[in-house]
């Protein structure tokens, strides 16, 4: 198999995965609790920025045009367009951060283990940023509420989903290589 291929069917294995497990969620609030956030770290810190972020705007286009891989089975631009789009949308800087935090993986130098876990961090400030934002203005809601039902709700499982996802991205992406 050529490079090129091998790279195009990681990105759409890994695009696959995301519209698996986005779907897949329990209704809290206004904001469901997803898998997707989980598949989006791993999408970042196993393929790297350009290629992760290429594996969400799929799984981003694929539910756009209808196809049910969004929270609680949707799709559509309704769903991008309504109160949770921004944080759909900002799956894009989460998986393109996340990725520039992966380095090299394969050998992981001792003073780096760091990095990977804040820059999934820093990518879900960024999903927390953009998607807060948007659902402020569209319902119009202040920052103080907003934070209530929409980050704080979420912290301790993304928390366990950054490390699961810092624990599993590395042998993957070893067993990538080879």
């Amino acid at each position: 198999m050529s490079e090129r291929t091998k790279k195009m069917t990681t990105i759409a294995v890994m695009a696959a995965l995301i519209c698996v497990a986005g779907p897949l969620s329990v209704p809290v609030g206004p904001i469901p609790i997803s898998l997707a956030t989980f598949a989006v770290y791993l999408a970042g810190a196993v393929l790297g920025w350009k290629r992760g972020t290429a594996a969400v705007a799929i799984y981003l286009l694929i539910g756009l045009v209808g196809v049910p891989v969004f929270s609680g089975f949707s799709g559509g631009l309704q769903k991008l367009a309504g109160v949770t789009g921004g944080y759909l949308v900002g799956y894009l800087p989460c998986a393109l951060i996340t990725g520039h935090g992966a380095g090299d993986l394969r050998r992981p130098a001792p003073e780096r283990r760091w990095q990977l876990p804040l820059c999934m961090v820093l990518g879900t400030a960024a999903l927390y940023a953009i998607g807060t934002a948007w659902f402020m203005f569209q319902t119009k809601n202040g920052l103080a509420a907003s934070m209530g039902m929409c980050v704080l709700p979420f912290l301790p499982g993304d928390a366990v989903k950054i490390v699961a996802a810092t624990l599993i991205s590395a042998p993957v992406r070893r067993a990538l290589a080879h």
